[in-house]
């Protein structure tokens, strides 16, 4: 079964599948070593590398697991990261949140007002009932966005993976479509 990727507005980003122009927007985003100092995987090294992110998201809409969003800002149409779900599972209806944007867009709020949109999407269009996340413990900057979204931390996974070298622990967060619906309103982007 497949799964169209959607293109998304919010009040300063568009939303939208990948294309092969990205490519180099997004070699220059996953080549970055600060912005990937929690990943757990090295930064690119290769060009080739975005040209087959862009082709497994394509596949993970073909497939039906997931959607991936560029995101544009608005104001510019300049690139600054983009927001997925993979792991989409129709019968459990869940998937696993997940996302990265450039340093210089950190802080602006981008993450979790492009999160924001693709929760409501996922929930309402995908009629998920739980979104997982993990984030490094030593990515509060992620932990704190995935809570401003109403995720709740539920457990820590023991040095589960390596992070340039390092052993490292990763947070789970969950966050259930009841407790998505259950807020007043959706905290506003600043």
């Amino acid at each position: 079964m497949s799964l169209p990727t959607p293109t998304l507005h919010t009040t300063r980003l568009r939303l939208r599948p990948f294309d092969d122009a990205d490519a180099n927007d997004l070699f220059a985003l996953h080549s970055d070593a600060y912005v990937l100092r929690y990943w757990d995987a090295p930064p690119w090294s290769d060009r080739a590398r975005s040209e087959r992110f862009i082709a497994a998201c394509r596949q993970m809409a073909e497939e039906g697991t997931g959607a991936r969003l560029a995101a544009d800002r608005i104001s510019d149409g300049a690139f600054i990261g983009w927001c997925g779900l993979s792991r989409w599972n129709p019968d459990y209806r869940s998937a696993s949140l997940g996302y990265c944007f450039d340093a210089a867009a950190w802080g602006h709020g981008y993450a979790t007002e492009a999160a924001r949109a693709l929760l409501g999407w996922a929930f309402d269009t995908l009629d998920l009932n739980r979104v997982q996340a993990e984030a490094d413990t030593r990515n509060v900057a992620s932990a704190r966005v995935l809570e401003k979204l109403g995720f709740v931390r539920e457990g820590t996974l023991r040095e589960d993976c390596v992070v340039n070298g390092d052993v490292s622990d990763s947070w789970v967060y969950g966050l259930l479509r009841r407790e998505w619906l259950g807020r007043s309103e959706p905290v506003p982007a600043p």
